[in-house]
């Protein structure tokens, strides 16, 4: 994922959609192409989206060699508080040899693929399929207006792209050295969710592909480092989830992995046990009353229950109840797990949540069952 904030951070007024970083290398690699097989540089140059629309870019920069051209296109995300926003995409093209189609190469600031399990296989440039078509489809468009063959070496690069891409998943991913070039539409769509659920499925696949049989999903960076701690986890195993538990746990049912934790803080989990798959603030807030039931149900006597009830917030219902020898933790985990159980179903699935304080402490556990069946609670 290349963004940094939330939907709550979006300012007030209509939001403006962008351009993903593989539109901006498919417009950079046909303006150098066409250079390359005419002399002049396409500015703006257009470039056709899946969809077929063809917006047009303005160059930033292009430089024209003897055997090679380049053209650079600045990335605009438009309200995405993308970390490639700004950047400057550049696409280097050589004449390749006849027959040899479009190869890829991985310039400065474009990461390489180290790891099985990502769309592009290991050893190869990280520019996704999309991008690659679009690539395709805007050079060949050049080569058939000029009569040539379609045959090119395309570089692509991004400027900080290695110092950004650590802002990213990509190094947890298995890619090195820089940024993805991504896009599925060509159009960055702002504080969309896309990103994030897609970083949470590549992160599965990934895992899957190297053979783990545990990954944990986890809410925040505290709750990550605790049940890596708690079960020993390789980074690989790690998924960033944030808010979006029902996004892996779907995954995860049509990807199965043998294992599977839950991972978070005492407020995250409150609201997974009372139903919630999206647990983004923006979605609502943890039910006090709610809570005190349900440790009214574990057998919390009723004046434990008042005081769980009338607290500001669940950190402090979670004290009152460690105050007095409740263990709210466990009735969370088992009520949360019933949630995500319902979301993953899938008996060969071993399903566990686990409940965490802000110090990294372990307050509630639902231990590994199989993720279908009635609740448990």
């Amino acid at each position: 994922m290349n963004t940094g904030d939330t939907a709550d951070d979006a300012p007030d007024r209509p939001l403006k959609r962008g351009w993903t970083t593989g539109t901006c290398a498919a417009g950079a690699a046909k303006a150098a192409f066409a250079a390359l097989v005419s002399g002049d540089f396409p500015d703006p140059v257009e470039v056709e989206l899946p969809s077929g629309a063809r917006p047009a870019f303005a160059l930033a920069m292009h430089d024209r060699g003897s055997e090679t051209a380049t053209a650079g296109i600045v990335k605009d995300a438009g309200d995405d508080p993308d970390v490639t926003h700004g950047a400057l995409v550049r696409a280097t093209v050589r004449r390749g040899a006849a027959g040899a189609g479009i190869t890829f190469k991985a310039g400065a600031g474009v990461g390489t693929v180290t790891r099985p399990g990502l769309p592009i296989p290991p050893g190869e440039p990280a520019i996704n399929p999309v991008p690659r078509r679009m690539i395709a489809a805007g050079i060949a468009e050049v080569a058939a207006a000029h009569g040539v063959a379609g045959d090119a070496e395309v570089e692509i690069s991004i400027e900080d792209g290695a110092a950004l891409a650590l802002k990213t998943l990509n190094p947890r991913l298995g890619i090195v050295g820089g940024l993805s070039v991504l896009g599925t539409t060509g159009i960055v769509v702002p504080y969309s969710c896309a990103a994030w659920i897609h970083s949470i499925h590549r992160g599965i696949d990934v895992a899957r592909a190297m053979g783990l049989d545990h990954v944990a999903g986890a809410t925040g960076s505290a709750s990550e480092a605790a049940v890596a701690k708690l079960h020993a986890l390789d980074e690989v195993a790690l998924i960033d989830m944030g808010d979006f538990v029902g996004g892996m746990l779907k995954y995860v049912h049509t990807h199965p992995v043998p294992k599977v934790t839950v991972a978070g803080g005492v407020a995250k989990m409150t609201k997974l046990a009372q139903g919630f798959l999206d647990l983004h603030s923006k979605r609502g807030s943890a039910d006090l009353p709610a809570l005190a039931r349900l440790a009214a149900e574990a057998g919390a006597d009723a004046d434990l229950c008042a005081r769980i009830a009338g607290a500001n917030m669940v950190a402090e219902a979670f004290q009152i109840a460690g105050a007095a020898g409740f263990p709210l933790g466990d009735c969370v985990a088992r009520a949360a797990w019933a949630t995500a159980a319902r979301a993953l179903d899938r008996t060969e699935v071993l399903l566990e949540i686990t409940v965490f304080d802000r110090d990294g402490a372990l307050m509630g556990r639902a231990p590994l069952l199989p993720a279908k069946g009635p609740a448990r609670r």
